[in-house]
């Protein structure tokens, strides 16, 4: 008796660890670091962690749902780019700078929405493998952003504008606001609401899923609109932090620190399993890495190679839990 009652113990314990491994990665690496180097916890610097990941973690949440649901979206950060190339240009042809500004957070938004549209529909209309068809909107929406911006900068001169972007509110900067709220609606929205439940079952078993009358063509076309709408979020952010967006630089490897993030917290790259809540522990893991290695004066050509050997970890830890 004694021995059961162990045993249920220790797969407790067991379950537990395995649930929350982000969490539990993000606590080691943070204590780390925090240990390790006297400037990285510095609250200034924690602080700046937090801005510095806020756009690529909101282009992340989108992702989440676009990976459970079984597909990818590698267009994300280019998409970003030409809809953040759009608002400031149409923010400039407005003389009032109030409306400016909104005009500068609706056009890419919109934009955004559309781009998402455009990918939800060659993917579920067209019948085209995700990871085709959003390589392909890659190549567009970059190319894009590159033509209306003649391959260059576009800036503006509306203080507002820069206002926004550099806003703090309780010591924590807007962008980092806007990520914690966005993280807690697409949460509810996962774990809470039909939408989320199906895209959880379209990413398990797509033939299930139409047996059970699950608008799946709807639902996979969605999550891609979501992704597309956090693009133009994170692209109205982004550019209003410095009042300006480069057409070549804006967004770039967005989509692969999304991924990453998503895979690092738990989402399954085959779909049908994933949270929000390890999302944001994975957008952390990947900004605090970045950082301590700036810290520790590594250089920055290795970045890379350590964002990928994370990634390459993560995901050998899924396959042999999968396995088992």
């Amino acid at each position: 008796m004694d021995h059961s009652v162990q045993n249920k113990r220790l797969e407790k314990c067991k379950n537990f660890f395995t649930e929350n491994r982000p969490f539990i990665a993000l606590i080691v690496l943070l204590t780390f670091c925090m240990i390790s180097n006297e400037y990285f916890r510095s609250p200034q610097n924690l602080i700046n962690i937090t801005r510095q990941v806020a756009c690529s973690g909101i282009a992340a949440l989108g992702m989440t749902f676009v990976i459970i649901a079984g597909g990818i979206d590698l267009s994300v950060g280019s998409l970003l780019a030409v809809a953040g190339v759009a608002g400031v240009m149409g923010m400039n042809e407005i003389a009032s700078p109030v409306p400016a500004v909104l005009a500068a957070f609706f056009i890419p938004l919109i934009i955004g929405i559309i781009g998402g549209a455009f990918n939800g529909f060659l993917i579920t209309i067209g019948k085209i493998p995700s990871f085709i068809a959003t390589l392909g909107t890659l190549s567009i929406y970059r190319s894009l952003s590159l033509y209306f911006a003649n391959a260059g900068t576009v800036s503006s001169s509306n203080e507002i504008f820069r206002e926004v972007g550099n806003c703090v509110f309780l010591g924590i900067p807007l962008p980092t606001w806007v990520f914690i709220f966005l993280a807690f609606i697409f949460a509810i929205l996962l774990k809470h609401t039909s939408f989320g439940r199906h895209v959880c079952a379209i990413g398990s078993n797509v033939s299930a899923a139409k047996y059970a009358a699950i608008k799946v063509r709807f639902v996979t076309f969605m999550t891609y609109v979501l992704a597309g709408f956090c693009s133009g979020i994170a692209a109205f952010l982004f550019s209003s932090r410095l009042n300006s967006i480069s057409s070549t630089n804006a967004g770039l490897s967005y989509e692969l620190d999304a991924i990453a993030a998503a895979i690092i917290g738990g989402t399954a790259m085959s779909g049908g399993k994933g949270s929000i809540a390890g999302t944001v522990a994975g957008v952390f893991i990947l900004g605090i890495i970045s950082n301590a290695l700036v810290m520790w004066n590594a250089p920055v050509n290795l970045q890379g190679l350590v964002k990928g050997a994370v990634i390459i970890i993560a995901v050998l830890i899924q396959t042999r839990r999968t396995k088992n």
